[in-house]
């Protein structure tokens, strides 16, 4: 007999012909609150669920009382309560890996796309202001040659490092949780402490995960410790950042921009102060938005939970204590 997945994230036809030959799909096709009313109908009988972008927590999935495993079409998992799921021998796996080029690909566009103001004066262009050649008030800043401050040497953070050495000559600094000798061998990097990165970096590039350490990580004190002309790039976690202390930051010049691909809340509301403000460069977080990213990561979950319902171990579990009891 075939498992019962809910998916909550439309497919490829050709993954969900995989999907449908190995298991009976339901398919919650919106998120909207008559979707989330046909996921409640449909939990009591789950025993696999497939999705992203939804916050499943312990009240959510204590309607599923068949529930044996979650494949996340992400790589973060702040959305699941881990220890609830351990608990209950859910079996959580995500998508690394796959996206990590891409989301580099994202944070570097950012790096260049405010140092050089180039939003702010494509927009200038689009409305017809540009009436003669630009000046001062409108340069920019090189790239090439400044310091590369990346908070979260993971494996995105390796390939931000990549980009920043290799192709713009860009001495690597970078903060984790301990010195990793192979980055810092391969990029010339070199470890510093938090403060010593916010005091030195001229781009300062959050790429770390969302977790009870992390929230709430860069704030008013943090903004102060940096220089007037640096730059702040957050491609990992909105809640990461206090917004309030970035806003304040952004609008006395305590830095000269920000570069943002994710938000304390999502979407970003449309009176954020941080709409008003031409040193900034906003994106949906959109990160891993490509054709092919998105398609290898459904692909990923797909093999994650497949092998789950069959009793295999995913190649991508993020709780391996569930695995072991």
């Amino acid at each position: 007999m075939k498992k019962q997945v809910v998916l909550y994230k439309k497919l490829s036809p050709l993954l969900m012909a995989r999907l449908h030959e190995h298991a009976d799909v339901t398919l919650i096709d919106n998120l909207n609150p008559e979707g989330i009313a046909q996921l409640r109908d449909a939990l009591p009988r789950a025993q696999g669920l497939l999705g992203a972008s939804l916050k499943l927590d312990a009240q959510l999935l204590d309607l599923a009382p068949h529930l044996e495993a979650i494949a996340s079409v992400s790589v973060g998992v702040d959305n699941y309560d881990i220890d609830y799921l351990t608990e209950r021998r859910i079996l959580l796996s995500n998508t690394p890996d796959v996206l990590t080029e891409t989301t580099a690909d994202t944070g570097f566009a950012l790096i260049l796309a405010t140092a050089r103001r180039v939003v702010e004066l494509a927009n200038m262009v689009r409305a017809g202001q540009w009436q003669r050649n630009i000046g001062p008030v409108h340069f920019g800043t090189d790239v090439h040659g400044k310091t590369l401050g990346i908070i979260g040497m993971g494996r995105i953070g390796e390939a931000l490092a990549q980009r920043g050495h290799f192709g713009f000559g860009m001495p690597v600094i970078y903060h984790s949780h301990s010195p990793k000798p192979a980055v810092e061998q391969r990029f010339n990097a070199q470890y510093r402490s938090l403060t010593e990165l916010l005091q030195q970096a001229d781009f300062i590039c959050l790429t770390l995960p969302l977790t009870a350490e992390t929230e709430g990580l860069i704030g008013a004190e943090e903004y102060a410790l940096m220089r007037p002309d640096s730059i702040f790039i957050n491609i990992s976690r909105g809640k990461v950042v206090d917004e309030t202390a970035l806003i304040e930051a952004l609008r006395t010049g305590q830095i000269r921009a920000a570069g943002l691909d994710v938000f304390e809340r999502e979407p970003l509301q449309t009176d954020s102060p941080l709409l008003t403000l031409n040193n900034v460069v906003a994106t949906p977080h959109m990160g891993s938005a490509t054709h092919e990213t998105r398609e290898a990561m459904a692909r990923c979950a797909v093999d994650n939970l497949l092998m789950a319902l069959a009793g295999e171990r995913p190649k991508n579990l993020v709780n391996a204590a569930a695995w072991q009891a």
